[in-house]
């Protein structure tokens, strides 16, 4: 709406460096602070996605009056969103619309040209579609008093006749045939809210590039942290196809260094390495949501992966026929009584159990030969040498 202040949160790849940026709209009368909005957002962050998620006008800690907005006024709250991106960093080219949302990103993208992808989560085909959440009682009294105050999840919300006025302006199939852009279709076939017919009105609607993706089990909110997680999953790997990723100089991939974070909820952290990305996590027995490995496994797997690399290498500088290498590593803490005296107490140490298994037709002498180069690869020697580690606070 014009002349209001909208809500906004940009968030960033831990790394600092997005190579594309992505505007999120929530669903209808929801706020940008819904988890679900935020596991997915996490998700393109990992994908060197920056995600910029707003609250319309009057919803969340937008201003304004929201009995005076309109599906209208949603599209230029986008389109306002947008401009902010564009001045302060760059045009958006993804899109990402939630419920209503979805049919709002859809309209928005026709007046962005730096757009590439769309991708919607539980959308009406048509806009109209939203005011059967209204209710008959609801309708007629709005059509009879020209407003009337609606509960949508439990909260009370006054509905205008010009808002139900303003969703059949839309013409929901012409906006889905000349989109013009990569679409991306997530619906649950239990959607109560939303029935997945709609999703499929949209589809046979829509021309290629479109895919379809059933969020089988999931509800309109994706509440379920697993459902979200996965969504953001399907859509970071997704719009990587339409998204394609710029070329970063040697200098730039220098200046980038291993980076992690997490917020104040759970142990689910992101990691940036270059232009990689990773989750690690905890177990469930220990609070995580197991959505990656722990940091012993990820260090694992770092002695894991270097030992199969210097054996190849050696192997191949020799022309020993290693044809394959595979290397397991366990990592353990056991109570080292021989290296505690009576006066303390026992010392834990770490113990990296690792198996070597090597297919060709190697000697025996090129077998042993390998295993002793085994503990020559540069992460078993560093975990053998003093290591000294530097921290400091930055702002």
């Amino acid at each position: 709406m014009q002349g209001e202040t909208l809500s906004a949160r940009l968030s960033l790849p831990v790394d600092q460096h997005p190579f594309a940026f992505a505007l999120f709209a929530h669903c209808f009368t929801c706020s940008s602070s819904l988890r679900a909005v935020r596991e997915i957002s996490q998700a393109l962050n990992l994908a060197g996605i920056g995600v910029l998620r707003f609250d319309f006008t009057g919803l969340g800690a937008s201003e304004g009056d929201f009995s005076a907005t309109n599906f209208s006024s949603n599209i230029s709250d986008l389109l306002s969103a947008a401009e902010w991106l564009n001045e302060h960093h760059q045009s958006p080219s993804l899109l990402v619309g939630h419920s209503l949302g979805g049919a709002a990103v859809i309209c928005a993208a026709h007046q962005l040209e730096s757009v590439k992808a769309v991708a919607t989560l539980g959308a009406p085909f048509d806009p109209a579609h939203v005011s059967h959440l209204l209710g008959e009682e609801g309708k007629a009294q709005i059509l009879k008093d020209g407003q009337a105050t609606i509960d949508i999840g439990g909260r009370p919300f006054t509905i205008r006749k010009q808002f139900l006025d303003d969703l059949g302006n839309y013409g929901a199939k012409e906006h889905i045939a000349h989109l013009d852009r990569a679409l991306l279709i997530l619906h649950s076939p239990q959607d109560r809210t939303v029935s997945i017919d709609e999703a499929a009105k949209a589809y046979h609607a829509a021309r290629h590039p479109k895919s379809f993706v059933s969020l089988d089990g999931a509800d309109h909110l994706l509440t379920n942290p697993a459902d979200s997680h996965y969504a953001g999953q399907v859509i970071a790997g997704w719009s990587s196809r339409y998204l394609p990723r710029p070329a970063s100089s040697e200098k730039d991939l220098k200046t980038r260094q291993v980076a992690a974070r997490l917020g104040d909820q759970g142990y689910t952290t992101e990691i940036m390495v270059r232009h990689h990305h990773l989750t690690a996590d905890e177990p469930e027995s220990v609070g995580g949501n197991d959505y990656g490995p722990s940091p012993y496994e990820l260090l694992s797997a770092g002695l894991s992966a270097c030992t199969v690399m210097t054996i190849q290498m050696y192997a191949r500088r020799k022309k020993w026929p290693v044809e394959e290498v595979i290397c397991q590593v366990d990592h353990r803490k056991d109570y080292a009584t021989d290296m505690a005296d009576a006066e303390s107490r026992p010392i834990k140490v770490d113990h990296f159990d690792r198996k070597l298994k090597l297919k060709g037709p190697l000697t025996s002498e090129q077998t042993q030969r390998i295993l002793e180069i085994a503990d020559r690869c540069p992460v078993h020697r560093t975990l053998h040498e003093e290591v000294v580690v530097s921290t400091e606070m930055v702002d």
